[in-house]
């Protein structure tokens, strides 16, 4: 698990700004909106404690910078995740891990969590889609999901892993059959074992391959409607539910959204 904390020094109390407004002007309205802007900065600081996050293992890198963002706005709170495949996230609340939040790869490994009443309302907040991927100099020759893979150290995702189905999926789509070495647990594992070498070519999340930088070298798959849509949702048995909601809200959020979208190349919700 992976702790994310940032503290800031807020420089005016909520009298000072409360105050400042009155003697600005002595009209009921402006002392109400003092009040209010008040209120909100209390709110902003009043979350502390400790939040579990339980997420995919794909949204590793963007999830640590927007709890750092996150808790800069709620200093006294800190985040810790846990990130693996989803599957294996549902199945340890399920057997009584406690997390305050969970976040999947996929609509159907949420289904089985909500099923199971591990989490209360889910909501959709980025998509993802697939890529080949190879080491860097392609030193296989693979020029894509063809014969060029014959021989060659292939590398997916398990088909209980949201990028395995996503997978399984694709190859039925296009209508080729894969044979690959190894399936792992989660993306991240199929990236690394690319990365090293160990594996000639590997398929995983475009944000993934985005990740590596250069270690990889992506190869465009054909067109293909495969599409995976990641939930987000407080978990019933949630110590933290107030400040669970609130980190939810800003994986939503304009800001939420322009870190997932633009910095870790996230598709949009669907439903936006």
């Amino acid at each position: 698990m992976r702790s994310s904390r940032r503290t800031v020094v807020t420089t005016l109390s909520a009298l000072t700004l409360a105050a400042a407004a009155l003697a600005g002007c002595g009209s009921g309205a402006t002392s109400s909106q003092a009040s209010a802007t008040a209120d909100d900065q209390a709110s902003a600081t009043s979350l502390s404690g400790e939040l579990t996050v339980f997420a995919a293992a794909s949204l590793q890198d963007a999830f640590e910078e927007l709890a750092d963002d996150f808790t800069a706005q709620h200093p006294d709170l800190s985040v810790t995740f846990d990130f693996q495949g989803s599957q294996d996230l549902v199945s340890a609340l399920a057997e009584g891990s406690t997390a305050d939040v969970l976040a999947t790869a996929n609509t159907s490994t949420m289904k089985d969590a909500t099923e199971q009443d591990l989490v209360g309302q889910s909501t959709e907040f980025a998509t993802n889609v697939l890529t080949l991927i190879v080491p860097a100099g392609n030193p296989a020759g693979v020029t894509g999901l063809d014969s060029s893979l014959e021989g060659a150290d292939l590398v997916i995702c398990a088909p209980a892993v949201p990028c395995g189905e996503a997978t399984a999926k694709l190859a039925d789509e296009l209508g080729v059959t894969l044979s690959p070495v190894s399936e792992e647990q989660k993306v991240t594992d199929v990236r690394g074992k690319v990365e090293s070498g160990e594996a000639d070519a590997g398929i995983v999340y475009t944000t993934d391959a985005a990740d590596a930088g250069d270690k990889v070298e992506s190869i465009a798959l054909p067109d293909n409607s495969v599409v995976n849509h990641y939930p987000i949702a407080v978990t019933k048995n949630a110590a933290q539910a107030e400040a669970a909601q609130a980190f939810v809200d800003f994986i939503l959020s304009e800001a939420g959204q322009k870190v997932l979208q633009d910095t870790y190349g996230f598709g949009a919700p669907a439903s936006k």
